[in-house]
């Protein structure tokens, strides 16, 4: 790409000498203490793809609207946004009144540095903002400079701000102010880590624009959680990552698509869906810890888990009375497989096409074949896919999946994630025993794959991850 004019250098203000927290100055074709970025001559590039028949060494891209240029500039990294700068004169302005992208993770400065410099930026921005991004860290320590930057007109009509996880857990979780939400009416995506929430806080707030909310390792009452999820009436995603305060969790939401739940290993919540009409996902994000869950009307609940399987199927249906006609995916957690359990799950869930079963030890065996005769033979088994992780290939193993083999007539793929590795002998010798040749569906695909113990859940630690195609694939 030809840019029409390069830019000069600049003059760095020198910092205040040896020990100075004094950042240097920004100025207006300078970036925040970055190299200048390279900008390749068009002339001794090759043209890209689709660009045949456009007049040679023309820079289309500096000839678009400033809007749009400043829109570019809000979607990358703030230190790339800044450099955009030097490309020409063009650029030099467009950074400054482009929608800021303020995240102090790209900055390159720390501590007393890294503050000033945050100021700086927001002291010579002049157009509105899209996200700040900020330690937890900077509201224990800094909560009056924080309360500044959040009253800069810089931070005009924001529309992401996110408290994120410090490393070093604060010894007590600074209280958050209400004056930090006071651009609420703009926030479309809330990332809040680390905090107190007092009771007082949500009372008279409102966020008729957010979407997103994360509430990480907070500490928060229930009346105030309640009235938080009633102040958002177009929220879809909601994460509970280890947050603290409460003992139930009763959802009443007409916009709710996703939520996510993971809790502390001394608290365990209940969550109560009472009403949610368009809820579709409803996803437990631990299995080692205690979390009670109750559906009462989730009409379109179609993905749901992680479930440990610890009641009969009397119980199941007490606690998800309305939805088991609409679950399509299912990760159930289970101290050891057996028919039984896979019989009540396919009488509960019907309509079940993906399921996900984690456990923890293998029978030594399992003999189904006389005492469930009767039953198999009338029962519709619709699945599709079928993933048995911490498969050992023990008899009780072979015996629990090959239920599924034959029985399955509907079948598209059964995995097995092997614990121990897949060695071609081990892998030759399930297929055998599991007795592939006589699968009730013939287009059904058996994969031997090793388990490696890493899920797409354990990385769901935003609200924005909920939406994940399948958050329990393996």
């Amino acid at each position: 790409m030809k840019m029409t004019e390069a830019a000069p250098p600049s003059k760095k203000r020198k910092s205040g000498g040896p020990g100075s927290s004094e950042p240097e100055e920004i100025s207006s074709r300078e970036l925040p203490a970055a190299a200048v970025m390279e900008v390749p001559d068009s002339r001794t590039q090759p043209p890209p793809p689709g660009a045949e028949g456009l007049e040679e060494g023309v820079d289309y891209i500096s000839g678009l609207p400033d809007a749009v240029l400043g829109d570019i500039i809000s979607l990358l990294p703030t230190r790339e946004g800044a450099r955009t700068q030097t490309l020409a004169s063009r650029w030099r302005h467009l950074w400054r009144s482009a929608p800021l992208n303020l995240d102090y993770d790209d900055l390159p400065a720390e501590g007393d540095v890294l503050i000033a410099l945050i100021a700086q930026i927001l002291s010579a921005h002049t157009g509105s903002g899209r996200r700040l991004r900020i330690s937890a860290n900077h509201l224990c320590h800094e909560p009056a400079t924080v309360d500044a930057w959040l009253r800069s007109p810089a931070l005009s009509n924001l529309q992401e701000l996110e408290f994120c996880r410090a490393a070093n857990h604060p010894p007590v979780l600074p209280a958050v102010a209400a004056s930090t939400f006071r651009l609420s009416s703009s926030l479309c995506v809330a990332t809040i880590s680390q905090c107190l929430l007092s009771d007082g806080i949500f009372e008279t707030l409102h966020f008729p624009q957010l979407k997103q909310l994360t509430l990480e390792e907070v500490s928060i009452s229930e009346g105030s959680l309640h009235r938080a999820i009633a102040g958002c009436p177009v929220l879809e995603s909601m994460l509970l990552n280890r947050s603290t305060g409460f003992k139930c969790v009763r959802i009443c939401s007409p916009s709710l698509r996703a939520i996510g739940v993971r809790v502390r290993s001394f608290q365990r919540p209940k969550i109560i869906v009472e009403d949610a009409p368009y809820l579709e996902r409803l996803l437990r994000l631990d299995v080692d810890e205690g979390l009670d869950i109750s559906v009462i009307s989730a009409p379109n609940l179609e993905i749901m888990g992680c479930l440990p399987y610890k009641r009969p199927i009397q119980g199941l249906c007490a606690v998800f009375p309305t939805v088991l006609h609409t679950i399509k995916t299912l990760s159930i957690y289970v101290f050891y497989s057996s028919v039984e359990m896979v019989l009540s799950f396919m009488s509960c869930f019907p309509c079940l096409e993906k399921l996900y079963i984690e456990q923890d030890v293998s029978p030594d065996n399992i003999s189904w074949r006389r005492k469930h005769k009767r039953h198999i033979r009338s029962l519709d088994i619709r699945l599709k896919t079928i993933v048995l992780k911490n498969y050992r290939g023990v008899l009780g193993d072979v015996n629990f999946a090959m239920f599924f083999v034959l029985h399955a007539k509907m079948l598209e793929l059964l995995r097995f994630k092997v614990q121990g590795g897949c060695r071609n002998d081990f892998i030759a010798r399930q297929r055998s025993l599991l007795q592939l040749e006589k699968r009730a569906s013939r287009d059904a695909r058996f994969e031997f794959t090793c388990d490696t113990d890493h899920r797409k859940i354990e990385d769901i630690n935003h609200a924005r991850d909920l939406s994940v195609a399948d958050p329990f694939e393996w």
